[in-house]
């Protein structure tokens, strides 16, 4: 598991800035599967999780919702029938910071539990 999953978010307002793309291409290499996108012109962090089925595919969009709520940093989350998708950006910044990485690899983490 990555170093990634120990550290804590820290807080995060409008005006902090975002990570750089060297940065993000390193730190990326720690999260196996998720990709770098971008959507609407903010960079995000996305990765599609498989599951048997839809009753797995929410309860893990519930975990990971607990989760958020845990470090009050919030993905999207879409759950559809075998699959939930989650990702990852800092609003306040419209792009990615180091909590964006740790929440990511933290959703790995609970997803091998």
């Amino acid at each position: 598991m990555t170093q990634l999953v120990s550290e804590s978010c820290t807080a995060c307002k409008a005006g902090d800035d975002r990570i750089a793309t060297e940065e993000q291409c390193r730190l990326l290499l720690q999260l196996p599967e998720w990709s770098a996108i971008n959507r609407e012109g903010i960079p995000q962090l996305e990765k599609v999780f498989p599951f048997k089925d839809f009753n797995q595919a929410l309860d893990f969009a519930n975990a990971v919702g607990e989760l958020a709520e845990g470090a009050n940093h919030h993905p999207a989350i879409l759950v559809e029938w075998g699959r939930t998708t989650i990702t990852w950006w800092t609003h306040s910044i419209h792009g990615l910071h180091r909590n964006d990485f740790i929440m990511a690899a933290k959703t790995d983490y609970l997803h091998g539990k």
